[in-house]
């Protein structure tokens, strides 16, 4: 037998699901978002929550107090879970299902300035513009979901 017939070439083949975790931080009235250096497949600009995939060992806590602070150079102290965003989406003639749980957060310390390379721009805005400003339906809704959170608390 051949040794070229002998080796397995390293499957390509993207994970089975997608895990990731994310969150909305807030500071007062300002929620926290970023501009990733990754634009729409239309090439349009995206404005999103902070998130990422969750390494191996992490919990998506964990990855998404890491992602936050990796995406926008802030510190947050966890306030409570928001909930699961379920999705599919195509990458390389493939369709991915993809989960990301998403934490309110509260803001500690720290400055947007701080963001790593994967981001062009992190900044706050207003917690009821991000609402209708956010690119994505499922993190408009997350918003809404602390928006509600946070009124429940005065």
């Amino acid at each position: 037998m051949s040794s070229k017939n002998s080796k397995k070439k390293p499957s390509k083949m993207p994970p089975a699901q997608e895990i990731s975790a994310g969150g909305v931080v807030l500071r007062g009235e300002q929620v926290v978002v970023i501009v990733p250096t990754r634009r729409a497949p239309d090439g349009s600009r995206v404005l999103a929550l902070p998130k990422g995939h969750v390494d191996p060992g992490e919990t998506t806590l964990q990855a998404a107090e890491r992602e936050v602070r990796e995406e926008t150079g802030v510190i947050v102290e966890l306030v409570r879970e928001l909930g699961e965003v379920r999705y599919w989406y195509r990458r390389g003639g493939r369709t991915i299902p993809k989960s990301v749980t998403f934490y309110l957060f509260s803001y500690l310390s720290g400055d947007t300035i701080d963001h790593d390379d994967e981001v062009e721009e992190a900044r706050w805005i207003g917690l009821k513009e991000a609402r209708s400003a956010l690119t994505h339906a499922a993190e408009r809704e997350m918003v809404q979901r602390a928006l509600a959170y946070s009124e429940e608390d005065r």
